[in-house]
């Protein structure tokens, strides 16, 4: 596999060298992969929140507690999948929907393989509880699926502490733009505000959401980690130092001054710059009509280098 990488690389036309890190989920072979590449690795955001998620609902307390959750996020299940197999009831589903003034919705199915499935079936679940009740009800061999309201009270806590972690799902799991930069500000985020506890958060509510933050906040603590975000925050301009501890700022600031240097010493040699000095006017580089030599495509780093020209350095 961490051939089959490396290949990667090179049939896209990439650099190893300018690879800083690669986001893998938590399989082991990928693990691995990465440590015999000796490359840098980032674990995926979306599956590290599911697994806070799901370590926070088993380390619940007490016992009674947990066994309750379980049994209301069972009987969610059991009534997704008895309508979903059965087009009588979508048909008096639809019929209560229309009685009751509810959305016309589909239920939603937990699947495993989907991060945050199980929430969504929640919420929808919730949405359309009465609805719901009302078609089992009205058949005896499903009236047992009718949710207490226990269930319904429980399930709506967990909905109050998980709803809202997934409006930045979709924009931590781009592919086609730079999402790496937003980790430090989305979990500041979630320790002052999305995660905070707040007047009317139920006892279950307040423990989902401390366990979640203490796992993230563990999982995001080690010293590779922060030197990666806080890098990535730094070269974000709508970020730059404003989530990065006052004590690592000038660290942060000189250690991408150094790699910017770097960047510049590898491509541009010493005889080429010597050459372009010696026979390039001192303002041809601002004349928009001389010819260019091909660039690559922008970057951030680019951005700072430009911005660093007008700026007096100790």
């Amino acid at each position: 596999m961490c051939l089959g990488l490396r290949d990667t690389l090179e049939s896209w036309g990439l650099q190893e060298c300018h690879l800083v890190c690669v986001t893998t989920d938590n399989a082991t072979n990928n693990i691995s992969a990465m440590e015999l590449n000796q490359w840098e690795r980032l674990h995926c955001f979306g599956h590290r929140l599911q697994l806070a998620i799901e370590n926070a609902l088993k380390a619940l307390t007490p016992v009674s507690t947990k066994q309750a959750v379980e049994r209301a996020v069972g009987v969610c299940k059991k009534v997704v999948s008895a309508f979903s197999k059965s087009w009588k009831k979508k048909r008096e589903l639809a019929k209560a929907q229309a009685v009751l003034g509810l959305p016309p919705h589909q239920l939603i199915t937990e699947s495993p393989t989907r991060w945050g499935s199980r929430q969504m079936m929640i919420e929808r679940f919730l949405v359309q509880e009465k609805a719901l009740s009302q078609v089992l009800l009205a058949d005896k061999k499903t009236r047992h699926l009718v949710p207490s309201r226990q269930d319904v009270a429980l399930l709506e806590s967990l909905n109050k502490a998980l709803g809202p972690l997934f409006e930045f799902t979709d924009a931590l799991s781009g592919e086609s733009y730079v999402s790496v930069s937003f980790l430090k500000p989305v979990l500041h985020l979630f320790n002052n505000e999305i995660l905070s506890q707040k007047d009317g958060d139920t006892e279950l509510t307040k423990a989902v959401k401390d366990s979640i933050l203490k796992y993230l906040n563990e999982k995001y603590d080690d010293h590779a980690t922060n030197n990666l975000l806080d890098m990535a925050t730094l070269l974000d301009p709508r970020f730059e130092t404003a989530y990065i501890k006052e004590e690592r700022v000038e660290f942060i600031k000189m250690r991408a001054a150094a790699e910017l240097v770097d960047m510049v010493g590898a491509t541009a040699p010493e005889s080429a710059q010597t050459a372009a000095a010696s026979s390039s006017p001192p303002a041809a580089e601002d004349d928009p009509e001389l010819p260019r030599p091909t660039k690559k495509k922008k970057s951030l780093g680019s951005y700072f280098k430009k911005a660093g020209q007008s700026t007096t350095h100790s």
